[in-house]
C-alpha cells in the first residue's frame, strides 16, 4: 500500500473514530441528561405499559425532552412499567427517571382519616386517596368470611381502623391495605392499653364501642372526654341504661340530627341505648386515639348525668343526681327552644 492510500485509511478510520466518539458523547449527554421542568407527581396504574407512560409524562408536561427519556428507555431496554405514584423533581436525570419507573421505586401516600362513621363513608375516603376501588374494600369489610381473621365481625370492623397519618403505598392492594391495618390496630393495643383495659374489665372491642361514643357526646373539646367516659364507666358499673343520644342518632341513620326527641327513644335498634343496657355491638364512629385512651384514662368521679350547657359552648353540665340534671336539662331545652331547633 502506497504512502496515499495509508492517508486515506488514516483519516477514515479517524472519521469513524470520532464519529463513534461523538455519539457516544451524544448518548452519554442523553442519557444523564437533567430533563425535568417542575416537581410533579405522577401515577401509574396497574397494567401500564411504555407508551402509557410516555402520554402521562406528555399530559403533564413535566420533561423537557420527552425524545431523549424515550431514547434512554430505549437503550436501557426499559420495558415493564411499575405501577404506582412517583415523585419527579428538577435535576432529574432521564436515567434517574428510567429507574424509578423500572424499580417501581414509588414515593408513598400519607394517608389520613378521621371524623368517619360507617365503613362506606371510610371506603369513599381512602379510594380517593389511593389506586384500590372502594366497591372491593366494601365487599371484604362486610365479608363476614374474610373479617373474623382479623377476630372482628360486621358490626365491629370499623374499630380495628385507628385514626391517624400513615404512608401507604398508592398501588395497594385492598387486602394488604386492612392487613397493614391490622398490624397498626395491634401496635397501638400494647400491653399497657391492654391491662388498662383488663382493669375495668372490658375487652379492646368494647372499649373502642365506648370510645366511640365519648367521641360523639364530645367532639369540639377533647380535654373533656375523660370526665364523660367515668361517667358511661359510672352507668355501667351500676348497670344502668347508658342513655346516649348519639346513639339514637346512629340508629336512626340520620346524622343531621341536631336534637333528640322522645320519639326517637321508641327506635327498636341494638344501638338504642335507652332501650337496651351495656354497651351498643358496634363503634358508631371510628374513634381516634385520644378517644380510646380517654376511656382507658376515665376520670374518677360520682357523676351519672350530663347535659350539653345552654350556652352551646360544646362543654356539659355534669350532675350526680336526677334532681340537679333535670335543672340543666331544663335550661338547655329551653335554649333549644329559644333558637328554634327542633330536630
Amino acid at each position: 500500500m502506497n504512502t496515499g492510500k495509508i492517508k486515506i485509511v488514516i483519516i477514515i478510520l479517524l472519521v469513524l473514530v470520532t464519529a463513534s466518539g461523538l455519539y457516544g458523547y451524544s448518548v452519554y449527554k442523553d442519557i444523564f441528561k437533567e430533563n425535568v421542568k417542575h416537581r410533579a407527581v405522577i401515577y401509574i396504574p396497574e397494567g401500564c405499559n411504555l407508551s402509557e407512560l410516555k402520554d402521562t409524562l406528555a399530559s403533564n408536561d413535566v420533561l423537557e425532552d420527552l425524545n431523549s427519556f424515550l431514547q434512554t428507555a430505549s437503550l436501557k431496554k426499559f420495558k415493564k412499567v411499575h405501577s404506582g405514584r412517583y415523585i419527579l423533581k428538577p435535576g432529574m436525570t432521564n436515567n434517574e427517571i428510567v429507574n424509578i419507573f423500572r424499580s417501581g421505586k414509588q414515593t408513598p401516600v400519607k394517608l389520613t382519616f378521621n371524623n368517619i362513621r360507617t365503613i362506606n363513608d371510610f371506603a369513599g375516603k381512602i379510594s380517593s386517596k389511593l389506586e384500590l376501588d372502594s366497591a372491593t374494600l366494601i365487599s371484604l369489610l362486610t365479608d363476614e368470611n374474610y373479617i373474623k381473621q382479623f377476630g372482628f365481625d360486621k358490626q365491629n370492623i370499623i374499630g380495628m381502623f385507628i385514626p391517624d397519618t400513615y404512608e401507604i403505598y398508592w398501588n395497594i392492594t385492598p387486602e394488604k391495605f386492612v392487613e397493614r391495618m391490622k398490624k397498626e390496630y395491634d401496635k397501638f393495643w400494647n400491653n399497657e392499653r391492654k391491662q388498662k383495659a383488663k382493669k375495668l374489665n372490658l375487652t379492646q372491642k368494647e372499649v373502642t364501642v365506648l370510645a366511640s361514643i365519648v367521641q360523639a357526646e364530645q367532639s369540639a373539646h377533647p380535654e373533656e372526654r375523660p370526665a364523660i367516659a367515668g361517667l358511661y364507666i359510672n352507668r355501667l358499673k351500676r348497670g344502668m341504661l347508658l342513655q346516649s343520644d348519639p346513639t339514637l342518632i346512629f340508629a336512626s341513620g340520620d346524622f343531621s340530627k341536631k336534637r333528640v326527641l322522645n320519639k326517637d327513644k321508641e327506635t327498636d335498634s341494638p344501638y338504642n341505648t335507652y332501650m337496651y343496657a351495656g354497651l351498643p355491638p358496634g363503634p358508631i364512629n371510628m374513634p381516634d386515639k385520644s378517644s380510646i385512651d380517654a376511656v382507658l384514662n376515665y376520670k374518677h368521679h360520682n357523676y351519672i348525668f350530663m347535659c350539653a350547657k345552654e350556652d352551646f359552648s360544646g362543654y356539659h353540665n355534669f350532675s350526680a343526681n336526677a334532681r340537679q340534671h333535670e335543672i340543666y336539662a331544663r335550661r338547655y331545652r329551653q335554649a333549644l327552644n329559644k333558637r328554634k331547633i327542633w330536630k
